[in-house]
């Protein structure tokens, strides 16, 4: 019997792999159909979350325009999003096959083994850093991130505060918004997380904003709309809404702080999905490059590489993520909050 040669051998060894690698590279594009078929034969899509109508919208117009199937949102805001699905959860009906919403309630819910484990192929648009390491949610998508915005009509650019510490001024007390932290549990996260910028001084500076006798409302979105009509000359709520209110005519900017706390927002399936495989394909659709390019065109801050929103300078932000609190922690700083910035 002869012995074939070392490089016949050798040759032999590359059509092989070449074989592998495109077996491999037409199983990807072969499980992706499987995947769309058997969603579409479930025929819809089941999504509870806080992200904005409009922007989910925009995501379903594309994802039913793609794969066929209906997406079925129910919006309302982390707090009740995630008692709405721990609810359910607990009664034995699951009802949702995906949520969406932001870092503190869906490491709640992670942590009641409400989501299945599913690493989206898609991940790989995300640095390595906002993946989770279980692979049960998805990467971080986006940052929410939490600045101060200002009425350009009112504020002329001499007076736009630089910082922080400038709603401390005189000249500015009372004249400010931002969200009661007693009550709004996102911006009770964002003044606990000022120890990320002022060290262990940071309860003393949020008595001094306390002190600045801002304009207290129920959330972020009250809190623009303030600054839009001239109620306030300037306010604590989402950068995003430069772009999401300035397309309007809104006269909105944002004050370039060097650093600014952000919120990141995941992706979970449900462990008991009604429709399993219609989430997966939600999932991957939804954090794929087609997916975050919609994100960011709506003035979202997402985390996938190369990708911006149409907001100056939105590639100079400096964002850090804020450290979550649990229901407990929040219910011990909340009744602070509320002896600082309310009954003072």
């Amino acid at each position: 019997m002869q012995v074939p040669s070392k490089g016949f051998a050798r040759r032999l060894g590359l059509v092989g792999l070449c074989f592998a690698i495109g077996a491999l590279s037409g199983a990807a594009p072969a499980a992706a159909q499987s995947l769309a078929e058997a969603a579409k034969k479930e025929g819809k899509v089941v999504v509870y979350g806080s992200l904005e109508s409009g922007v989910m919208e925009e995501i379903e117009a594309a994802f039913t325009k793609k794969h066929g199937i209906k997406i079925d949102y129910f919006r309302a805001s982390s707090n009740k999003t995630l008692d709405r699905v721990l609810t359910e959860s607990r009664a034995g009906r699951t009802i949702s096959d995906v949520v969406i919403t932001n870092r503190g309630p869906m490491l709640l819910l992670k942590k009641e083994g409400i989501f299945a484990k599913y690493v989206s192929p898609e991940s790989t648009n995300f640095p390595d850093d906002v993946k989770d390491p279980d692979g049960i949610l998805s990467p971080i998508y986006r940052q929410v991130v939490v600045g101060i915005l200002y009425n350009t009509k009112l504020v002329k650019p001499g007076e736009v505060p630089q910082s922080l510490e400038d709603l401390l001024k005189p000249e500015w007390k009372g004249k400010w918004v931002m969200p009661d932290p007693s009550r709004h549990f996102t911006t009770g996260v964002w003044v606990r997380n000022l120890e990320q910028l002022y060290g262990k001084d940071w309860l003393a500076f949020a008595g001094k904003l306390a002190a600045a006798k801002p304009i207290l409302v129920e959330s972020f979105i009250p809190s623009v709309q303030k600054v839009i009509s001239g109620e306030a000359r300037a306010g604590i709520t989402y950068l995003k809404y430069v772009h999401i209110f300035g397309k309007e005519g809104a006269p909105l900017d944002y004050v370039r702080l060097p650093k600014m706390l952000a919120d990141g927002h995941h992706v979970g399936i449900q462990a008991k999905a009604p429709h399993p495989n219609a989430a997966r394909l939600f999932e991957d659709f939804f954090i794929s490059a087609e997916g975050m390019k919609i994100l960011a065109a709506e003035g979202e801050f997402v985390t996938a590489k190369g990708l911006y929103p149409p907001i100056k300078d939105a590639d100079k932000v400096k964002a850090l993520d804020m450290d979550e609190l649990s229901r407990s922690e929040y219910k011990k700083w909340s009744a602070d909050f509320r002896k600082l910035f309310v009954t003072r």
